[in-house]
């Protein structure tokens, strides 16, 4: 029983009162609990709209300063940028990377071994032997090849396939009588040596029934088509050279003003010079050297080589490469050529 002024309550409604008054105070202890709880809250979001702090150093380093804290800040409030908005063009998703070039470059090989002849399969050579280094492309080989035979040997490159018409003199090979090829044949009367050669296919050969063995390591690179790397068979043309009208010659590397350098292997109709032109020369520069001009006013420097044969290998550099004679009638050339500037 509990007396209010004087009034005298019932236990029942006694119970009901102090019921009340115990939750109220839950309540209100709660409510003051959250408000303490918001406050850190509410003064970041004050702070971050441009509130000033009036505090700086130490006693800001548990402060909040807009999205970071004050220490980092130095105090200052750094409004957040706009949200950039992202086009399909910059995609967030991780980009292809671009593919990658292919080198135009032929990369060099080697190979090595030791091997036995077989009987030439080519037409009108069935006494003769033969032994298959590098087999035949549609790709220009130049390399270097070392050799070692049981026997003197002779050193052949191809060059072709021939189209028709292109047999015109020259030592030619085919299987069949029907896919033709010119034929470098180099005999340097000795069993062992060295070659810088280009071509088609390259192989070792002897006159001889006999088989013979052959060791060798050849390095070669395997070269595409180009302006300066190919396989061909020309028809000479009467010389355009001043003093030189009866006279033929077969352009190869047509004039640049940059400098060829490479490998030329060939075989022709009969013995032709090789020629190299240096230039153009200036004023005055011709001065006692074998000169070429067109028209006698741009003038080069002349290399001409002479090894009174119709077939052979020569390493060269200049401005253009020619192939000559000095007989009025025309002649056919077929070659290899790998250069580069």
């Amino acid at each position: 029983m509990v007396i209010i002024d004087h009034i005298i309550l019932p236990p029942t409604m006694t119970r009901k009162i102090l019921t009340v008054l115990f939750l109220t105070t839950i309540l209100m202890t709660s409510a003051i609990a959250v408000s303490i709880e918001l406050l850190p809250e509410a003064d970041a979001v004050t702070k971050s709209a441009g509130t000033p702090s009036q505090q700086y150093g130490s006693a800001t380093k548990d402060k909040v300063c807009g999205d970071k804290l004050c220490s980092e800040t130095g105090g200052k409030t750094k409004t957040p940028s706009e949200p950039k908005e992202v086009t399909p063009s910059e995609a967030v998703s991780e980009k292809e990377a671009p593919p990658m070039e292919k080198s135009v470059h032929a990369m060099w090989q080697s190979a090595s071994g030791t091997i036995k002849s077989i009987k030439d399969p080519g037409i009108g050579h069935e006494t003769e032997q033969l032994a298959i280094i590098l087999p035949l492309s549609d790709k220009v080989y130049k390399g270097l090849f070392s050799y070692d035979a049981s026997e003197p040997i002779q050193l052949i490159a191809l060059h072709g396939p021939l189209a028709d018409g292109e047999d015109k003199g020259q030592p030619i090979w085919t299987p069949d009588g029907k896919t033709k090829f010119a034929l470098t044949l180099i005999d340097p009367q000795s069993n062992m040596g060295s070659w810088v050669f280009t071509g088609n296919a390259l192989a070792v050969h002897t006159m001889n029934e006999n088989p013979f063995t052959v060791s060798y390591s050849a390095s070669y690179m395997e070269n595409e088509m180009s302006d300066t790397v190919m396989t061909g068979t020309l028809h000479s043309m009467q010389h355009s050279g001043m003093g030189h009208e009866t006279h033929q010659f077969a352009i190869i590397l047509p004039t640049s003003e940059k400098t060829y350098s490479g490998v030329l292997t060939y075989s022709a109709s009969e013995p032709i010079q090789l020629i190299a032109l240096h230039g153009p020369l200036a004023a005055g520069e011709d001065a006692g050297q074998a000169v070429w001009s067109p028209d006698g006013k741009t003038k080069f420097a002349l290399t001409f080589v002479d090894d009174e044969t119709n077939m052979g290998t020569w390493v060269f550099a200049g401005n253009a490469l020619a192939v000559h004679t000095k007989n009025e009638t025309s002649f056919t050339v077929s070659y290899s050529v790998v250069a580069g500037q």
